[in-house]
């Protein structure tokens, strides 16, 4: 199975909008035990993972969310979305997790899958699109899951990503943030990223630049991130705005798919000019829900341990 990473915040958005990109987390089902241990396993972690892993985290947390008897599964893990990077990499190993429950055990009901994720993950702007795909925005309430609102993505425009050779991880981006904004500012990212889901919807790719402007988050980890002022600044025809990509330390560019190209080899060169190494990437948005379709090894493994439960997933 594979699940999308993704880009969060999309400038003003911050912890209300994300993005999924075709950058992959995959994990297949090496082995299951029909013991009723209701635990996931990492066999192996490619690249290597310290600690818990989210994975394991997160198909805790949904047993505890349903109540169902479930095997104990071990799994191994690939994934091209890397990890500190802002890309949603947690957000991705989390819902595989969710994800080879569900094929376990059966469908899980949306609203809890993203409760689940929100769990384990902090907040659900990253979760969402990684459970859902496309664009969506999130809505947080005291005494219930989070919900999902899932918007249009233009299929003509692509996001052109510049990522950092140095991590950064979000408890510390998160630590420059100040604790309050000034009303003007509040309003100002409100009225902006309103205007940016207007402007995707309707393809009024002119009020993108504006549309992804910010005055809280960015300026209080611009000296964290590499570049991200250059880049916000830039000042060309073929960038349609650009901001950081959720906690940093990439930085995303929005640009037309014709223009995409020359956009990545603007970026690169501006990252080389500076001395800082940097990798650029030219992605499409992953339209669709994260698949849950096994490898052909993962679905005999599947099937045995469902057999010996006497149900087929």
């Amino acid at each position: 199975m594979k699940v999308p990473g993704s880009v969060a915040n999309l400038g003003g958005g911050f912890d209300t909008l994300g993005v999924a990109v075709q950058l992959y987390l995959r994990a297949t089902i090496a082995d299951v035990k029909d013991d009723g241990g209701a635990q996931l396993r990492v066999l192996k972690s490619t690249p290597p993972v310290n600690g818990v892993n989210a994975l394991e985290r997160a198909f805790d947390a949904i047993v505890r969310r349903t109540g169902r008897t479930a095997p104990t599964v071990f799994v191994e893990v690939t994934s091209d979305v890397p990890m500190a990077a802002g890309l949603g990499s947690s957000a991705a190993a989390t819902v595989a997790g969710l994800r080879i429950f569900e094929r376990l055990t059966g469908p899980v009901p949306d609203a809890m899958l993203l409760g689940a994720a929100t769990e384990v993950e902090g907040h659900a702007d990253n979760a969402a699109p990684a459970l859902f795909g496309g664009l969506n925005s999130v809505l947080e309430v005291k005494d219930g899951d989070p919900v999902a609102l899932r918007w249009a993505w233009p299929d003509d425009l692509r996001l052109v990503l510049a990522t950092p050779a140095v991590g950064l991880a979000t408890a510390k981006a998160r630590a420059a943030l100040p604790d309050g904004m000034p009303r003007a500012d509040a309003i100002f990212n409100l009225q902006r990223v309103l205007s940016l889901v207007h402007a995707l919807q309707h393809r009024e790719y002119d009020r993108i630049r504006e549309g992804v402007r910010d005055r809280w988050h960015q300026p209080a980890r611009s000296a964290l991130v590499p570049l991200l002022g250059d880049v916000i600044a830039l000042d060309d025809p073929d960038v349609l705005g650009a901001f950081l990509s959720g906690a940093g330390p990439s930085v995303a560019a929005i640009a037309r798919v014709q223009t995409a190209p020359r956009v990545n080899r603007l970026m690169t060169a501006m990252y080389a000019r500076a001395g800082v190494e940097a990798t650029v990437r030219i992605l499409a948005v992953h339209e669709g829900a994260s698949s849950a379709e096994p490898s052909e090894r993962s679905s005999r493994v599947a099937e045995a341990g469902a057999t010996a439960r006497g149900r087929t997933v």
